[in-house]
């Protein structure tokens, strides 16, 4: 740096006194620098070091004297405002240099004039600053209008953001589209819960939602943009798929679509306001087929919600407008004292006879209690939104001091002002009175079960407990050659002897070739295919000096993939030769019934196929045929005298429909003798069409009674005189030989129940000894500890069936059951606390009106069990798209009590209800039963002189009516 020239009288004093005394009192801003190289070499400047600011700089920079913060630090937007580069070409020129800039970042915002020289190592830099100076009249000016415009947007800002934040926070499903495609402007998060699979925004709403074209939401969208009139929709049904099944779900909303404008006035885009009122529709639908009155409230009431909806028409185009159509009361408090400054429509209806608008909240409610207030006043205090969900609020509604009960839906939305301030709470509000109302009569009723339900999922757990535990036997085979990767311990049992592991299965398992098990390997791991096998024997080949075993295996083929290409098999399996010996075992005993039936002293015959073919043919029935052959021919061909009889076409009727059929004293002409005589015969029939495991019709079964003697012997008696004493001796023997017959009968069916239950009872031991005997890991299988209970829920709906068997016999005798006056009301209330566990089980809702109806002359047991079979079978057989609900109801009609059961379940398919009432009859096979129940409630209200009968719709529920007989002289 050159040497400058000293004025004269400044040569006498000390050059770095002189220096200091000029920097102190310098208005200018002065700092001394020295320079920062790159370290990885390059010679390159990188930064600057303080090394000294004069009393002015710390003053405006508000630094110590060497500060210990480089030159970037201090200015980190310094490069890209150019700052930085000037310093470095101002140090390596060496030239001085000024730069005059307008620095707005790093907290500045001020007009800058830098000079700067370089001095030996260092570099000084002198710099003023405007607004440590007087501003000048236009630079103030300037200013204060870029200030004034940036607290304008800041104030819209707000605003906009106070409005987002409303619309976002409404517990309704709001949306914005721009333009005439609609493309999503805004969507609030109730509205994008409808589609959780769409990106809305920013996509025209054709591109985003195409599953809405055929539900005319598009066309009104079109309507409001291109008319710019507002449209509404009341309890429109919409489809969505929520979770991506394909199987949409209905559900039901209110919409209101107002057109939006630009600042020219032109229509620029549709506002969507809507909300769900599915529930509210389902409900309203439930109680108009219970009560008209209410279904005239609620007409009026959608009057006054078309009223409303008028008067909101007439306010659009303002934000006013908007909270006005909400179905909701929207108010808005102002202030710490809650002044009413917005107060809904809805809530001068709630409260119709006062003066709301501009009263503090504890004077325009005074009958609230000091807690309903505090929320508001914690929400105007923390700026915390606060929700509160079904609060009871009492209000005097009326004004005439007598307080309702009021449930609200509320939601507190605190206000803010331009400058952040909370200047008030806005409410939202949706009325639940109904809803909770409703609930709260269901709740009365599931209280009273509930101890029931406690001890049931008890039950439940225990049981789920043990079969959690049981583990599967279970390979994983990997590659085409099938080698084991993983065997667990049950599946190595299956095998106890043999080396599994890392070997392929025809290696480890060599019968598995000859079986075909190996080929279904292969077919799996090629296509994918799942395969399923069921009882597949397996010889295997044992150890040297044992015998050869055949074996049975239930097992499941599955192909794993991995990276979408087939890398081996999973095996489920487990071992099943057991099961498949009980099986045989149970065809042998089956055989033995059939030796039961060919000893039995009541004639049967099973007709088979739609001939109608001989199969079976005791010798008791044979016998009333001598010298006719019947086995293996169909009956018009062994007996073709009864074509044109009625009893051929009798049983025709029961192969064509499957109702069981008695005829008494049927007569016929036979012959019992091939080209014999025809004789006059009587006999009484029951007929009971067979079924196949399809549970179609593939026979009849035929019991019969030759009862001619019985006939011919009252027809003399009828004939009156002496010769209906000579014959009275004859008929009483005839009698006690039918007396001897149903004697013969009863222990016939006792002897069938006994001889059966022996071996069932063998069986149910065999398989709790299997149990006791299996190893821990073994009774722990996922596999087998299923299967033994599935064979002992089989041992146990045979011991049902031969309990049946017995119950139908005795109900067969039972026409004359004593009868007696009972209270319908008594045991439909007796039926209802038996059935508590189900009813809480399956969530039902059973509604009865049976009281006050005139005393039933009924059997007190048989009417019970008419009862409950009725609605047990109701809740069994409920739909699991909807919530049961069954309805018992009762009428009178001349000579009857009738008793309706209604309900909402699956629904019978007209194809079924011919055999609805057959003994055996079962049309569902997910729910347990025997077939038994309708048969039983039709012979027991038949014998009583009683009839049954039945409406159904598939898919929508089941109606019983059952006509009881009342006890003579009864008032209705």
């Amino acid at each position: 740096m050159p040497d400058l020239p000293v004025p004269a009288p400044l040569r006498s004093l000390p050059a770095d006194a002189l220096l200091a005394d000029l920097l102190a009192v310098s208005m200018t801003g002065v700092i001394y620098y020295t320079p920062i190289y790159d370290p990885a070499g390059s010679g390159s400047i990188v930064d600057f070091r303080f090394e000294y600011l004069n009393p002015t700089a710390q003053r405006m920079m508000r630094m110590p004297e060497v500060p210990t913060l480089t030159h970037n630090e201090q200015w980190p937007h310094s490069k890209a405002h150019g700052t930085f580069d000037f310093h470095v070409d101002a140090y390596i020129s060496g030239e001085p240099r000024s730069y005059n800039i307008n620095y707005q970042a790093d907290g500045y915002d001020n007009y800058y004039r830098l000079a700067a020289r370089r001095s030996g190592d260092g570099m000084w830099v002198s710099f003023t600053d405007t607004a440590d100076q007087p501003r000048s009249p236009v630079e103030v000016a300037l200013r204060e209008a870029q200030a004034a415009e940036k607290a304008a947007r800041a104030d819209a800002e707000t605003q906009r953001q106070r409005l987002y934040q409303v619309l976002m926070s409404l517990p309704a499903q709001v949306a914005t589209y721009h333009g005439p495609d609609h493309v999503y402007t805004l969507v609030n998060q109730r509205y994008q819960d409808y589609f959780p699979r769409h990106t809305l925004l920013g996509r025209p709403v054709r591109e985003a939602v195409p599953e809405a074209a055929d539900q005319g939401f598009f066309d009104r969208l079109d309507q409001v943009f291109v008319s710019g009139e507002p449209a509404y929709g009341r309890e429109l049904p919409v489809h969505l798929d929520f979770d991506g099944t394909g199987q949409p779900q209905i559900v039901y909303i209110n919409a209101f679509y107002l057109p939006l404008r630009d600042a020219a006035g032109n229509v620029d885009g549709v506002l969507d306001f809507s909300y769900n009122v599915t529930e509210q529709l389902l409900a309203r639908q439930q109680l108009q087929q219970l009560n008209q009155e209410l279904e005239t409230r609620v007409q009026a009431r959608t009057r006054e919600a078309e009223r409303a909806r008028a008067e909101a028409e007439e306010q659009r185009g303002r934000l006013e407008r908007l909270f006005s159509q909400a179905p909701a009361l929207i108010n808005i408090f102002t202030g710490p004292d809650h002044v009413l400054s917005l107060v809904h429509p809805r809530t001068r209806e709630l409260l119709p006879n006062r003066l709301l608008q501009g009263l503090p909240r504890r004077q325009a409610l005074p009958e609230l209690p000091e807690a309903q207030h505090e929320p508001l006043d914690r929400v105007y205090r923390t700026g915390e939104a606060l929700h509160e969900h079904e609060r009871l609020t009492r209000l005097d509604r009326l004004g005439n001091g007598e307080l309702q009960d009021v449930y609200l839906d509320l939601a507190y939305q605190p206000l803010f002002d331009a400058t952040g301030q909370i200047e008030g709470v806005m409410s939202f509000a949706i009325d639940v009175t109904e809803r909770v109302q409703a609930r709260q009569q269901n709740e009365a009723l599931q209280a009273q079960v509930l101890a029931a339900a406690r001890r049931q999922v008890q039950e439940r757990e225990a049981l789920f407990h043990i079969l959690a535990d049981t583990p599967a036997a279970v390979a994983l085979l990997r590659g085409p050659e099938h080698r084991f990767e993983y065997v667990n311990a049950a599946y190595q049992q299956l095998f106890p002897e043999r080396q599994l592991t890392g070997r392929p299965v025809a290696e480890a398992l060599p019968e598995t070739i000859a079986a075909g098990f190996l080929a279904q390997l292969d077919n799996v791991f090629r296509t994918g295919n799942t395969f399923f096998g069921t009882e597949l024997p397996m010889r295997l080949e044992p150890a040297a000096g044992r015998p050869a075993q055949e074996v049975y295996y239930t097992f499941t083929y599955q192909a794993y993939r991995e990276q979408d290409q087939i890398a081996g098999i999973s095996i489920f399996a487990f071992d099943v030769t057991e099961q498949v010996q009980a099986r045989r075992q149970r065809e042998a005993e089956r055989q033995q019934l059939h030796q039961l039936f060919m000893v039995a002293p009541a004639p049967i015959v099973i007709l088979d196929g739609p001939e109608l073919v001989f199969q079976l043919v005791n010798p008791a029935y044979q016998r009333i045929f001598p010298g006719r052959v019947l086995l293996g021919r169909p009956v018009l061909e062994a007996l073709p005298e009864i074509a044109d009889a009625p009893i051929y076409q009798q049983l025709r009727g029961v192969y064509d429909t499957g109702e069981a059929l008695v005829a008494r004293e049927m007569p016929l002409q036979l012959a019992r003798h091939d080209d014999g005589p025809l004789e006059n015969l009587f006999f009484t029939f029951t007929y009971q069409a067979r079924r196949n495991a399809q549970g179609e019709v593939d026979g009849v079964l035929v019991f019969a009674h030759e009862v001619t003697d019985q006939v011919q012997a009252r027809r003399v008696v009828e004939e009156g005189g002496q010769q209906a004493l000579a014959l009275a001796q004859e008929l009483s023997e005839a009698n006690e030989q039918l007396r001897r017959t149903n004697v013969d009968l009863d222990n016939f069916i006792y002897t069938a129940s006994h001889d059966l239950k022996a071996p069932i009872s063998n069986i149910e031991g065999l398989l709790y000894l299997l149990q006791e005997e299996l190893p821990t890991d073994g009774e722990q299988s996922a596999s087998v500890a299923p299967t033994l209970t599935r064979m002992m829920d089989s041992v146990e709906r045979f011991k049902r069936t031969i309990d049946h068997l017995t119950e139908v016999s005795k109900l067969q005798k039972e026409h004359d059951a004593p009868a007696t006056s009972v209270d319908l009301a008594a045991v439909v209330e007796d039926v209802r606390q038996d059935l508590l566990p189900l009813l809480q089980a399956t969530g039902a809702k059973l509604v009865i009106d049976v009281a006050a109806r005139p005393a039933i002359q009924f059997s007190e047991k048989n009417l019970r069990s008419v009862v409950y079979n009725l609605l047990s079978n109701a809740l069994k057989y409920h739909s699991p798209d909807r919530p049961p609900r069954v309805d018992v109801r009762a009428h009178v009609r001349p000579g009857y009590t009738v008793l309706e059961v209604h309900d909402n379940g699956l629904g019978i398919e007209p194809s079924y209800r011919p055999r609805l009432f057959s003994m055996f009859q079962r049309f569902h096979t997910h729910v347990e039963g025997s077939g038994i129940g309708l048969y039983m409630v039709k012979r027991m209200v038949d014998n009583a002189g009683g009839r049954i009968e039945v409406h159904s719709q598939p898919g929508a529920g089941t109606t019983f009516f059952v006509h009881l007989p009342q006890v003579p002289g009864a008032a209705a």
